[in-house]
C-alpha cells in the first residue's frame, strides 16, 4: 500500500530514489509511470548503472543517474574507471558525494580523491545534473564544488542537507538546489533549515527504500506527504507547492 497523490493529481517529483533497490525494480519503475512521478533512480555503484539505464530509456517520468557512493567508495573505488567511461551516456550523476559519519571517516581520503575526479570530469563535459551527499562533510563537500565543478558546468543538488544555516547560505550562493524528505522536516532545528531553503530551489525527494512511510519502505509518491508539510510550512495550498516544485524540476534540467 502507498500514500495517495494528496494534491489533486498534480505531478510530483522525487529527485533522489534508489528504485533498484526494490524487490521489484520494473514495478517500482511502473508504479512512477503511473502515477506521474517524476523520480530520479540513483544508483550506488557503476556496475548498477546498465540496467537502470535500459529500464528508463524510454519511460517518461523515470531517468537513472550513474553514481559511485561515498560510502562504497573503500570496496568500490576500483570502479571509478567504469564510471568514467559511462558518464557520456547521462546528465545525471548520483549517488556521489562524501560521508565522514563514523563508519566511513577512516575512507574519507579516498572519497575525497574520488569525488574529485567525478567533479573534474563533470566540469569538463558540462551539462550534468548531481545528486550529493553530504553526510557530516557538508562544507568538504562545498569546498570541493567551488574548488572543482564551476558554477555554470552543471547543477547541483544536495541530497537530504543536514548542514547548519551558514552552510546553507553557502550552498544557495553556489546555485544549489535541495531535495528534501520528510525526516529533514521534524524537530525545530531541521525545519528551521528546510524553511530557509529559497522556494525556487527546492526540489522533493524519498530516499527509498531507506526511509519509511505508514510503517513500510518510501515509495515515490510518498513525497506527496512532503509537498503538503512544506506548503504548510509556507502558507501555501499543496496543488500550489506541487506546481512550484515540478517547475523547479523544469528549470533545473533546463
Amino acid at each position: 500500500m502507498t500514500a495517495p497523490n494528496n494534491v489533486d493529481g498534480t505531478a510530483l517529483v522525487d529527485f533522489h530514489c534508489h528504485l533498484d533497490l526494490y524487490p521489484d525494480h520494473q514495478a517500482a519503475i511502473d508504479q512512477c509511470e503511473r502515477e506521474a512521478v517524476y523520480t530520479l533512480a540513483v544508483t550506488t555503484t557503476p556496475k548498477a548503472w546498465e540496467r537502470n539505464h535500459q529500464l528508463t530509456s524510454t519511460t517518461k517520468y523515470v531517468r537513472a543517474a550513474l553514481g559511485l557512493h561515498p560510502q562504497l567508495v573503500e570496496s568500490r573505488s576500483h570502479e571509478l574507471a567504469l564510471w568514467k567511461e559511462l558518464v557520456d551516456e547521462t546528465r545525471y550523476v548520483g549517488e556521489v558525494g562524501l560521508d565522514s559519519g563514523p563508519r566511513y571517516f577512516r575512507s574519507l581520503d579516498l572519497q575525497k580523491q574520488v569525488f574529485g575526479e567525478i567533479l573534474d570530469r563533470c566540469a569538463e563535459l558540462g551539462d550534468r545534473i548531481l545528486t550529493v551527499h553530504s553526510v557530516r562533510a557538508v562544507k568538504l563537500v562545498l569546498d570541493s564544488l567551488e574548488a572543482r565543478f564551476p558554477q555554470g558546468r552543471g547543477k547541483v543538488v544536495m541530497h537530504w542537507f543536514t548542514g547548519t544555516l551558514a552552510e546553507l547560505r553557502r550552498a544557495v550562493d553556489m546555485g544549489c538546489y535541495f531535495s528534501v524528505n520528510l525526516a529533514m522536516l521534524e524537530g525545530d532545528r531541521r525545519r528551521a533549515v528546510a524553511a530557509a531553503i529559497p522556494l525556487d530551489r527546492v526540489l522533493t525527494e524519498t530516499d527509498g527504500p531507506f526511509t519509511q512511510t505508514l510503517g513500510r519502505p518510501s515509495h515515490p509518491v510518498d513525497v506527496s506527504i512532503t509537498v503538503l508539510e512544506l506548503a504548510r510550512m509556507h502558507g501555501l495550498d499543496g496543488p500550489s507547492m506541487a506546481r512550484r516544485i515540478t517547475g523547479n524540476l523544469r528549470a533545473l534540467i533546463g
